[in-house]
């Protein structure tokens, strides 16, 4: 009797999962379904029906298909033995050496695969040059994701600078109030040695007030105490002997009030008159107000600005800044920290030994990539190698002229509604030029740097800042 042909995957499979089955039940009709499929079709389906034949079932629980789950599960194991020895280069089939690579079916093979029907009329070529083939195309298909991968890391160190920079914003903040915090220290300390001064001075004068009272207080008891001694005697013999001598006592006994001492008390008002007021005047000597200052998220990375974002320099070693949207990327610019809508402004720059810089104002809404934010700056520019001054404006042809002085303080001053720029030597107070403008959006302070010496904004008076 001839054996039996073993079942085959299909025969083991599914008709909802199309896999092995997996705790098979077993319907009235006779077909398996696996548990958890049957209960998903009939959910779906909303009735009791085999997914096999449309049969509707008489149980709401078939009972498992025991044998069926005995023979899924052998065969499960076969594969999985399989599955490790191709993993060792063997044919799951013809336990051969896989060096062969079917096109057709994407998968390698042995040679004796190679003659089989399932193979037939397929393309091969050697497992090597497959591998070379796939490689290939994995390596092309990496370099976008090695880029990406890039783009994320730079983008996570730019927020990680994020947290930085508010720690290093934070020590600043810190330092400048701890320098308030000295000054202040300072200042109480100065106005308590004050007060302990013009109180010693006070005691000392009381204390000597006291020991002449004292010296008075003495004599005046002892001339008391005489006279009451003298009033004890005999009447004849005090009229006889003493009484001339007591009434004379008595005559120099003219009651005196003591002399007032004038400024005797401590001065309260001096110490403590407008106090605060007093305070914050002597604080002006050391405290310093610029009317614009510059913002470091703006900055171009060859550019170095001071702690107090009042000066810009550039350095020939490039920052590692964020290159966050507000950051020019081309030319050494960097923009003030407030922008103007309305009304007059005014700052003072000097430029020193810079050989190379620009001033003037530019809209907020342009953009900060590239060169082409130039077409929308109102700015003076000065070149020391031809020493020339240009003056330009979005729209306009540009023109220069050379300054009679070397320039050395410029005050630019905005004023928005007028639509005015005007540069000026503050030097010789001479004017350089106004440019005129409609302006219709925000703009903020403009400044450029290709000098290693710095632009540094100088500070106002604190009172009289809105004088310029």
């Amino acid at each position: 009797m001839a054996a039996r042909n073993p079942l085959s995957e299909e025969e083991l499979s599914c008709v909802v999962c199309c896999d092995i089955f997996r705790d098979p039940v077993l319907l009235s009709c006779s077909h398996s379904v696996c548990k958890t499929c049957l209960q998903k079709f009939w959910e779906t389906k909303g009735s009791r029906e085999c997914p096999v034949c449309r049969r509707r079932s008489s149980r709401e629980l078939p009972p498992s298909n025991l044998v069926l789950k005995n023979v899924c599960e052998a065969l499960l194991e076969s594969r999985s033995q399989r599955s490790s020895a191709g993993s060792e280069g063997l044919c799951v089939l013809h336990n051969e050496k896989l060096k062969l690579f079917c096109l057709d079916d994407q998968q390698p093979v042995c040679v004796v695969c190679q003659t089989s029907k399932k193979h037939r009329n397929h393309k091969f070529c050697p497992v090597d040059e497959a591998v070379t083939e796939f490689k290939d195309k994995l390596q092309s298909a990496l370099e976008p994701l090695h880029e990406n991968l890039r783009v994320l890391e730079e983008a996570k160190r730019d927020y990680d600078q994020t947290a930085t920079q508010a720690q290093h914003t934070e020590r600043q903040i810190k330092e400048e109030f701890e320098k308030l915090h000295q000054f202040l220290r300072d200042e109480e300390a100065a106005r308590i040695a004050a007060l302990k001064e013009e109180e010693e001075q006070k005691s000392q004068m009381m204390r000597r007030k006291i020991e002449e009272m004292n010296r008075e207080i003495s004599a005046l008891s002892y001339t008391i105490r005489n006279i009451e001694k003298e009033m004890e005697a005999e009447d004849v013999l005090f009229l006889q002997c003493k009484y001339r001598n007591s009434f004379n006592s008595q005559a120099q006994l003219t009651p005196k009030d003591p002399e007032k001492t004038s400024g005797a008390l401590i001065n309260v008002g001096k110490h403590l008159s407008s106090l605060k007021f007093r305070v914050w005047e002597n604080m002006q000597e050391v405290l310093q107000y610029t009317p614009v200052t510059l913002d470091p998220n703006t900055a171009h990375p060859d550019l170095h600005l001071s702690d107090d974002l009042t000066a810009v320099e550039k350095r020939d070693q490039r920052s590692s800044l964020p290159d966050n949207p507000e950051r020019f990327d081309d030319g050494w610019s960097v923009l003030g920290s407030e922008g103007f809508n309305s009304g007059i402004h005014c700052w003072d720059v000097q430029v020193g030994d810079s050989h190379y810089w620009e001033l003037g104002v530019i809209t907020e809404s342009r953009t900060r990539k590239g060169i082409s934010f130039c077409g929308s700056v109102w700015r003076l520019n000065y070149n020391k190698s031809s020493n020339t001054i240009w003056i330009r404006c979005p729209g306009q042809s540009g023109h220069s002229f050379t300054p009679k002085e070397k320039l050395q303080r410029v005050r630019v001053q905005l004023e928005w509604d007028r639509g005015k720029v005007t540069f000026t030597d503050l030097l010789t107070n001479t004017h350089l030029h106004t440019i005129t403008h409609t302006f219709t959006q925000r703009v903020l302070p403009y400044f450029w740097n290709a000098s290693v010496h710095p632009l540094r904004i100088l500070p106002v008076k604190t009172l009289a800042f809105h004088d310029c």
